[in-house]
């Protein structure tokens, strides 16, 4: 250990240093930044923000002051951090579209829903609401704690009184070190009715609650469509989502069409990015039922919707958006707040409640000794004024002829020090008779206030009742009847099962897959017949031709036994060579494709490897999740996967690198879902060449030759058994030894 002018050096090891700071900077963070306080829903810069205005008197009454005051006086004295920062959580507080109660009455430019930025502080003005002036009612009567400022120069509020339940009437949104709170915004009328069922029954259950809040009420509307057991299930444990959902309504026009129009839209959506996405995904094809996207706004959001077709359902072409854009969007809730104790706790429905309530019954309390405090004071003033009024020749003489009055009227009527110094601060004008009868006026009603106080203090039912009548008046001046008030968010039922038809999502196109020997593929536009003319790389030819739709997926068999999929949209245009389908599908470059079709769902496939082994599998057991494929077919020693074709037909024909042919039924092949299969043919040398499946009334067919089919119908000769050695196959078999 050594020692310096700036203090002690002392050697620790990194890792205690570092977890030593990382949890101090860890509580900074959730205590002095991203978590709200569950008595009055802000964050320390939000309540700085408030205090500091009040300081200006930037009451609701008076006039505005520029933003960049505000924001000067919450740095200096309060809060020590960037002055965007705190003028971006301003601007937060005066909008609209973000909070269901603005806390700031903003005058400029605010930004908008479309998510353009407010105007610089020097040009924005603000002043409190109704509603901060109710968070901060109460404050100079020794309501709440103060604690001192950074600099330690003066005090600021620990928290607000809030005669306001701002947490869940404006929500909060904050993301600390290892936790994160979202609450959304509610009104505030359901709220004050569930309070005073809270108040009237402290246990009430969760259930009961959701009947007086169904549900969040957002500033921008929308329609909630949320479940009510999945309300309940996240108000009971605190952590949930909320389905929201755009509110819309279609509009004939003229020809008998229709267009649909989009009058709310979720909130914190931004309406220009909203549009955005829609029309990315016209461009991209992948909203076939959609014509065009218009912005009709002004003041009100009206975003048109035109359908390609008239008869377009309007609820399967909405319910296709709702799934694709952010027409619909879940709003989570994570009810992670600070409790009185400032520990963060995840709180339910009934909890957050309760400790506003506790709260407010602490203010209560506070506010009444305050008041005592006050009226004692004042009784002790009043009972000097009036032994001063019946001994008032005698109090002038005192004050005329002695040095030291003061001294001399305490001991001569044993007056207190707060009595002798108020009669010695008396004015003249107070020494009429009239003024003696309002002292014992005013003395009558304190007296009848202070017995008043006193008795309020030791009923707790009655000072329950006191909160009861608050909260009423809360919901009188903020609720249904307010101009704020109103319900904006419908509760909906959740939506029934819409079925949307592929094409509503994604359109079909037509295409024709072309993959060349090397392994090159590509798509070409339309279901040609004729590829003769496509060119490929130099040794390079035509394997693949596979007709297909952009909706449909691709299923690849490699010589591994593994089947890989991909969509046909992913394939890359007909220009040039394509691209090598190995890296598409992150198919090893020892591997080579054996088959290549369109996935049929419902359909079989029979599949063998080169050492005569096979079996038959459902199409939609082969079907990979992940990029690595699905091992299906078991390779032997020596042996790689040879073929993979459709089941059509009631026989197999199997043919060997010995060019011999055996043909037995269909029904002797096991269905499996993985494994090496059973023995289709028995060879002394070589393999497996070929095998499919056929139906035996309408006869073998073979490709002979450029553009020539053959057909053998007399096929008693290779009927046999599965696993025999067959024989020689028909005069005219292609010399490849391939049927295809």
């Amino acid at each position: 250990m050594s020692s310096s002018a700036s203090g002690q050096i002392r050697d620790v090891k990194l890792s205690d240093a570092l977890s030593e700071r990382y949890l101090s900077y860890a509580l900074s963070t959730i205590m002095a930044r991203s978590l709200p306080d569950v008595r009055d829903g802000l964050k320390p810069v939000h309540r700085r923000l408030l205090f500091a205005m009040r300081q200006l008197r930037l009451d609701p009454s008076t006039g505005f002051k520029k933003s960049a005051r505000v924001v000067g006086d919450v740095i200096g004295k309060f809060h020590p951090h960037g002055d965007q920062a705190i003028y971006d959580a301003l601007v937060r507080l005066a909008q609209d579209f973000s909070l269901r109660f603005p806390l700031i009455d903003g005058q400029g430019n605010f930004g908008n829903i479309d998510g353009d930025n407010a105007a610089a502080m020097r040009y924005t003005e603000a002043r409190l609401t109704e509603v901060a002036a109710a968070l901060l009612e109460g404050i100079d009567e020794d309501t709440v704690d103060f604690r001192p400022t950074y600099d330690g120069e003066a005090e600021e509020p620990a928290v607000l009184p809030a005669a306001f339940p701002n947490l869940l009437a404006n929500g909060s949104q904050g993301i600390a070190v290892g936790m994160a709170t979202s609450i959304p915004p509610h009104n505030v009328g359901e709220i004050c009715d569930a309070l005073l069922h809270v108040i009237k029954t402290p246990n009430a259950t969760i259930e009961k609650l959701v009947d007086f809040i169904p549900g969040p009420d957002f500033p921008t509307g929308g329609l909630l469509v949320e479940a009510r057991e999945n309300v309940v299930a996240a108000y009971k444990t605190g952590k949930g989502s909320f389905r929201l959902r755009a509110r819309w309504d279609s509009e004939k026009i003229k020809g008998g069409g229709y267009q649909i129009v989009v009058t709310e839209i979720p909130f914190q959506v931004q309406k220009s990015r909203l549009i955005e996405k829609i029309a990315e995904l016209l461009m991209a094809k992948k909203l076939a039922m959609l014509a065009d996207i218009r912005d009709e706004s002004t003041d009100e959001i009206r975003l048109v919707l035109e359908p390609k077709s008239r008869n377009v359902d309007p609820e399967v072409l909405m319910e296709s958006l709702f799934r694709q854009t952010d027409l619909e969007t879940r709003v989570s809730l994570n009810m992670n707040v600070l409790d009185a104790d400032n520990t963060p706790k995840v709180m339910n429905l009934r909890e957050v409640l309760r400790a506003f309530l506790d709260h407010r019954h602490e203010v209560l309390k506070r506010q009444t000794l305050f008041r005592l405090d006050k009226i004692e004071h004042r009784l002790e003033v009043l009972a000097g004024y009036l032994i001063a009024y019946l001994n008032i020749d005698e109090v002038i003489r005192i004050i005329r002829e002695e040095d030291d009055p003061k001294a001399k009227m305490i001991k001569r009527w044993k007056l207190s020090d707060v009595q002798a110094e108020a009669i010695l601060n008396m004015r003249l004008r107070a020494l009429r008779k009239l003024e003696e009868i309002s002292i014992r006026e005013e003395h009558d009603a304190l007296v009848k206030e202070q017995k008043d106080l006193k008795g309020l203090m030791k009923n707790e039912k009655r000072r329950w009742a006191v909160i009861g009548d608050q909260v009423k008046e809360i919901k009188a001046k903020f609720g249904p009847k307010s101009d704020l008030g109103a319900r904006r968010s419908e509760i909906g039922s959740p939506p029934s099962e819409v079925v949307i038809p592929l094409e509503a999502v994604v359109e079909r196109e037509p295409v024709t897959v072309l993959c060349s020997s090397k392994g090159w593929v590509r798509s070409l536009k339309g279901h040609q017949e004729d590829v003769s003319d496509a060119k490929y790389k130099e040794g390079d030819r035509e394997r693949f031709v596979v007709h297909a739709q952009t909706t449909d997926k691709l299923l690849v068999f490699a010589t591994n036994g593994r089947f890989y999929t991909l969509g046909v949209d992913k394939l890359p245009g007909g220009r040039g060579f394509g691209e090598p389908l190995r890296l598409m599908m992150g198919l090893p470059n020892d591997q080579d494709i054996v088959g290549l079709l369109v996935h049929t769902p419902g359909r079989k496939l029979l599949v063998a490897s080169s050492d005569g082994r096979g079996f038959v599998v459902p199409e939609d057991e082969v079907v990979a999740q992940t990029k690595n494929g699905k091992q299906v077919l078991n390779i032997g020693e020596g042996a790689e996967a040879l073929v993979c074709s459709p089941v059509d037909g009631d026989h197999v024909a199997v043919v060997g690198e010995n060019r011999k042919l055996i043909i037995f039924p269909l029904d002797e092949l096991p269905e499996m879902t993985r494994g090496r299969g059973v023995i289709l043919q028995k060879y002394k040398d070589g393999g497996l060449s070929d095998a499919k499946t056929f139906h035996l009334a309408e006869g073998l067919t073979w490709v002979a030759g450029a553009g020539r089919i053959r057909t053998e119908t007399k096929l008693t000769a290779w009927l046999g058994k599965r696993s025999q050695a067959g024989r020689l196959p028909p005069n005219g078999f292609a010399r490849s030894n391939k049927f295809g």
